[in-house]
């Protein structure tokens, strides 16, 4: 039998694989890592047009209170001071998010604090003996209706592609007032955009690493298999089990990119469009996540649907039916004969919304487990 070329093949080129991948290289392991794509970097992936670094799959922005995590990230890049404050269109009126002192000015001419509770707290009252049964109901129940058809209704159906009455209430747990005239969208400590974009970070990363971008692990998973000791897979953990036990639910996006030969088209990096009728959700205009100065700019509608083999997963369905399958594939890895050689991580095999600082952290905390 031969003996095998690395000590860890890494299936995915994503920042999940690229943190792992650095950290093994650092402690003098051999590794491989190869993906599907052409490229390396996963959903943060940036493609340069116009000179301007346009986010493929979709925005990204750095955002953390993880001191670990913006130590860690700041060894590779450096960051500038972007803050995400996006806007909200409707019809043909702009409302500031998140719901704060300028939103409820926007909606209702309030001016103080006061008058925004007080104008909240009427706006809910018909419906204060709610038990919300649905996410209509819920936003109701702690907004009002105002708000409710205005920001949350069109948006949220358009995400989750089907009506308010049919999602759970669960999805809005709360919602977050601000009563302070403040647009950051985050609440926390550091944020921004790696300056260089994405790919300046994740290229640090799998600096002196072996990478093979269009490889399809499952095109010659045995082959493959064989070339290294431990395999951390990074992809869809149903997929992996050939989905025999079924398939795990995800909500999906496409996007439509162009050039546009003016050099600012909304004024911001995001505009979120609420009404029901306009089919996308959001325009991200990409020059305003760095502050560009380019005499053309690259907007993207961003729209989402429902999940097939011909698209990515991007959001994880996580109910009740998703995570009682999920328990069974994890299960499954544990199990397995061969569960001593494979190890799972990233967004796809946890089935979990990862921001990007969960992801790193997690990364970090396998590396440490796995390289101890």
């Amino acid at each position: 039998m031969n003996e095998a070329q690395y000590d860890y093949l890494i299936v995915g080129a994503g920042l999940f694989g690229a943190v792992f991948a650095r950290e093994a290289t650092d402690q003098g392991k051999k590794v491989l890592v190869i993906d599907k794509r052409d490229h390396t970097g996963g959903n943060i992936y940036c493609e340069q047009v116009e000179g301007i670094n346009v986010h493929k799959y979709g925005a990204h922005i750095f955002h953390t209170s993880n001191q670990q995590v913006w130590d860690y990230v700041n060894r590779y890049v450096s960051f500038n001071h972007y803050v995400n404050s996006p806007v909200a269109r409707h019809e043909d009126k702009l409302y500031n998010l998140p719901f704060n002192m300028n939103t409820f000015y926007q909606l209702w001419g309030v001016t103080t604090p006061k008058e925004a509770k007080e104008k909240i707290a009427e706006a809910r009252a018909p419906y204060a003996d709610l038990t919300p049964q649905n996410l209509e109901e819920q936003a109701l129940y702690l907004g009002g209706r105002d708000l409710y058809e205005k920001l949350i209704k069109g948006y949220t159906e358009k995400q989750w592609g089907r009506p308010a009455t049919e999602i759970p209430a669960f999805i809005i747990k709360r919602l977050p007032f601000r009563f302070t005239f403040d647009n950051n969208y985050f609440n926390d400590r550091y944020q921004g955009i790696p300056i260089g974009g994405y790919n300046a970070l994740t290229d640090a990363l799998f600096e002196g690493v072996e990478v093979r971008t269009g490889v399809n692990y499952f095109e010659d998973a045995e082959n493959l298999n064989k070339l290294a000791d431990k395999v951390l897979y990074t992809g869809k953990i149903d997929e992996f089990f050939d989905c025999q036990f079924g398939k795990l639910e995800y909500r999906s996006l496409h996007f439509e990119t162009q050039v546009l030969d003016e050099e600012n088209y909304q004024g911001n990096a995001v505009v979120n469009y609420t009404e029901r009728g306009v089919p996308y959700t959001r325009i991200l205009e990409h020059k305003h996540f760095e502050f560009g100065t380019q005499e053309k700019t690259v907007v993207t509608k961003e729209y989402p649907h429902e999940f097939s083999k011909d698209n990515e997963p991007y959001y994880p369905i996580n109910d009740e039916t998703n995570n009682a399958l999920l328990a069974r594939y994890q299960e499954l890895a544990k199990t397995a004969p061969y569960a001593d050689k494979f190890i799972f991580g990233g967004r796809l095999a946890d089935y979990k919304y990862y921001d990007m600082d969960d992801t790193i952290e997690a990364a970090l905390a396998l590396t440490s487990k796995e390289l101890a």
